[in-house]
């Protein structure tokens, strides 16, 4: 059997020797749209994590059996098409929940405490000239107390809650479907949560709902000083709208998820003048070394159990 591994390098370094066990592996580390029908013409198992695979594509290749794709989203592959053509298709959930929450309070404590103004204030020399042993120039506060909404409660949101509750904060929710009742904590319309909250947390999938969610009307319902983090999906507040109000108010912003990935040339959240007020992740909060090894070995297990 052979199987192909399309976009290896967002893997990383992680250990890929477990497909060995199927048989033949191709592994390239990107692969282009003009690239793929010709690398998986031959394959019977396709791993994918961002590539995309066509109706097409499919329709070529006689020998496909089986399309993990290393994601949760499945959005890159035609399933009605390979509904069609009997080929499997298999994603993967909950791999990189530990992950996400992790860094949701690795940008809250970088925006919430000044951290780059401080490491810069010390490594630039003028801490050793000053004539006494603190610098409290960037004012920051606790969690505890702090009121904290959170934008889609699924398992990730409700592990930042628990999360965020051990600290002392209050936390509230929205529902972007309105179906999801959490008992344990108040639900908000998204008006009155983003008035109301000083720290507002994104963990919500991109669809219909939640497409332009936050854009200018709703950056502007922000307290003064609060901080907003999207670690779901790129699109869901508006790039531009963002750009101009970061330097009308005073909101700290921390993204770990753009609309275009990799960030297009000329992005306006480049040209910001309140540049501290921003902090920008490359879409690394799933990538954690033990997040990207159970993703792997989460691939590998539906290898065998499909095949």
């Amino acid at each position: 059997m052979k199987t192909v591994l399309l976009d290896a390098l967002t893997f990383g370094e992680t250990d890929l020797s477990g497909f060995d066990q199927f048989g033949e592996v191709a592994v390239y580390q990107t692969t282009t749209a003009d690239e793929t029908l010709e690398r998986i013409r031959d394959a019977e198992v396709v791993v994918t994590n961002k590539v995309v695979i066509t109706a097409e594509m499919m329709e070529a290749c006689s020998g496909l059996k089986l399309i993990c794709i290393a994601a949760t989203g499945m959005n890159n592959v035609d399933l009605e098409a390979a509904k069609a053509k009997g080929i499997a298709v298999k994603n993967v959930a909950g791999y990189s929940t530990d992950s996400v929450i992790q860094h949701t309070f690795s940008m809250l404590f970088y925006l919430m405490g000044h951290s780059r103004y401080y490491d810069e204030y010390v490594k630039s020399g003028a801490w050793q000239k000053s004539p006494v042993f603190t610098h409290v120039e960037k004012s920051y506060g606790e969690i505890k107390g702090k009121r904290w909404g959170i934008i889609g409660m699924g398992a990730i949101g409700r592990g930042v809650a628990a999360v965020a509750k051990v600290f002392g904060a209050e936390v509230v929710y929205h529902s972007t479907s309105g179906r999801s009742a959490q008992g344990e904590y108040e639900q908000l319309t998204l008006k009155e949560l983003l008035e109301s909250c000083d720290i507002v947390t994104i963990h919500a999938p991109l669809n219909a709902q939640t497409k332009d969610l936050v854009g200018r009307s709703e950056l502007l319902m922000l307290k003064e000083g609060a901080i907003l983090l999207n670690l779901g999906r790129g699109g869901i507040v508006v790039e531009d709208a963002l750009a101009e109000v970061i330097d009308e108010k005073e909101i700290y912003i921390g993204l770990d998820v753009l609309e275009k990935e990799p960030m297009v040339e000329g992005h306006p959240l480049m040209e910001i003048s309140n540049k501290e007020r921003l902090y920008i992740t490359p879409h690394i909060a799933w990538a954690s070394v033990e997040a990207r090894e159970r993703l792997i070995a989460m691939v590998i297990d539906n290898i065998k159990s499909t095949l």
